[in-house]
């Protein structure tokens, strides 16, 4: 899949310093959301018993602290003089995700207080050589089936799962990329595959929630040439 990301980049003519900045960008956003206390209502904590010990763990461990010239220092993964590193690709990671997802006859009736509304989803096929760009047919797909805009949205989330991906699904949908991964995404996360669908929801939920905003759409790539997009209303 690396090399799907190296193709978006030479299409898109994308280079290796803003594929590194967008790096830098990510563990930036993640470390000060933690220390604003943002993923709080999102995680839940896991007890890990290490002999006779008991430990608990709140955070994410796959995060860094890592600086421009670090990152200049690593090398192509793919391909000679190619612009995708260990510093700016999502690292795969352990993790897990759940949703509990109720129709509207089912929150009546077991009176739950919803947080986010799903509205519309899509699922859509690209060229398996650039699979990387399935968030920008299927967030398109999902805005239509929505009657929305993309200006509309006032939060939106697209996996990272290597900067140069995601780089050009943003210029390719023309998005302000300051409300795109305000809190940065999976190339400081990790990508927990079969959980990253669950995670963007979860905190694209409660980031509605924590700021009031109305919508939000999550989307990612899918290895094998696919792309997935889900937009959430707020409930409250």
């Amino acid at each position: 899949m690396g090399m799907t990301a190296e193709n978006l980049a030479d299409k898109h003519k994308i280079t290796r310093e803003e594929c590194d900045a967008f790096g830098l960008r990510s563990q930036t956003r993640w470390a000060e959301a933690q220390a604003a206390g943002w993923f709080d209502a999102e995680l839940a904590p896991l007890e890990v018993k290490a002999g006779r010990k008991t430990e608990e763990f709140a955070v994410d461990e796959s995060p860094r602290v890592v600086d421009m010239a670090k990152m200049a220092k690593l090398k192509p993964v793919f391909k000679k003089d190619g612009v995708v590193t260990a510093g700016n690709a999502s690292g795969i990671s352990d993790g897990a995700g759940a949703v509990l997802l109720a129709s509207e006859e089912a929150v009546k009736k077991h009176n739950l207080t919803p947080l986010a509304r799903v509205v519309s989803y899509q699922v859509s096929g690209v060229d398996p050589t650039i699979m990387g760009i399935g968030p920008v047919p299927a967030i398109t797909g999902a805005l239509k089936r929505a009657c929305l805009k993309k200006s509309d949205i006032d939060i939106y989330d697209i996996n990272e799962a290597f900067a140069a991906q995601w780089l050009a699904c943003v210029k390719e949908l023309e998005i302000d990329p300051e409300i795109i991964n305000q809190c940065g995404g999976a190339i400081a996360l990790g990508h927990p595959l079969g959980a990253s669908g669950s995670r963007i929801t979860a905190h694209l939920t409660h980031a509605l929630q924590r700021t009031g905003k109305k919508y939000a759409v999550g989307s990612a790539c899918i290895g094998g040439g696919q792309g997935i997009a889900l937009v959430l209303e707020n409930a409250a």
